[in-house]
């Protein structure tokens, strides 16, 4: 989070729900790892009912440990939650190229994305958490932060999804989807191992 964006949190006292819809927002379209899972999570969904689905399993997930952790006081060293939101990442472009299959690794699609739903909600607790944020009108604040998240979650799908449509069209989707899987686990991979290096240094 930006130094501004922290220091505004750090020193707001009371209900600010505009703010905090836009802090919200912000995380998200500016969250390249959250970005990244989303992006493997709608690649090879074709049905509009599809996307709803899986991503409001990740946004249950998410809302869930995102509220109930800063309420509960219940956060994670950040480094370590965001070293699993890269493998989250890795996994996802893993399972699209159907590499945990051939190993015989099994999962239901829709509780993986709600378990790292939960863990990327365990992130975003954890950031607030660092910020301090005050317990003068937390609720309404941490309400405002999540639907913030959710409306930039929507921005997100609204391009990345209005891409894959334009994408899906071009005879070499196949092809470069396969490639664009790999990237994803390696992107995932860089986060992962960038994370856990920066935990084991502080």
């Amino acid at each position: 989070m930006a130094q501004g964006d922290r220091a505004f949190v750090a020193a707001t006292q009371g209900p600010a729900i505009i703010p905090f819809l836009y802090l919200g927002a912000k995380h998200m379209v500016t969250g390249y790892d959250h970005i990244l899972f989303l992006i493997g999570v709608v690649m090879f969904l074709y049905r509009l009912r599809d996307v709803v689905l899986y991503v409001s399993m990740f946004t249950i997930g998410h809302s869930l440990t995102l509220m109930l952790g800063v309420l509960f006081h219940t956060g994670a060293n950040s480094h370590v939650v965001d070293a699993i939101i890269g493998l989250s990442v890795v996994y996802k472009g893993a399972e699209n190229l159907g590499l945990l299959s051939r190993i015989g690794w099994t999962l239901d699609k829709r509780l993986a994305v709600f378990a790292f739903g939960l863990c990327h909600g365990l992130g975003l607790a954890t950031k607030l958490l660092d910020l301090a944020i005050s317990p003068d009108g937390l609720v309404i604040n941490l309400i405002s932060f999540n639907v913030g998240v959710e409306l930039g979650q929507i921005l997100v799908l609204v391009f990345v999804v209005s891409l894959l449509n334009l994408w899906r069209r071009r005879p070499d989707f196949a092809a470069t989807a396969m490639t664009a899987n790999w990237a994803l686990i390696g992107c995932g991979a860089l986060i992962f191992l960038h994370q856990t290096w920066e935990y084991s240094t502080t």
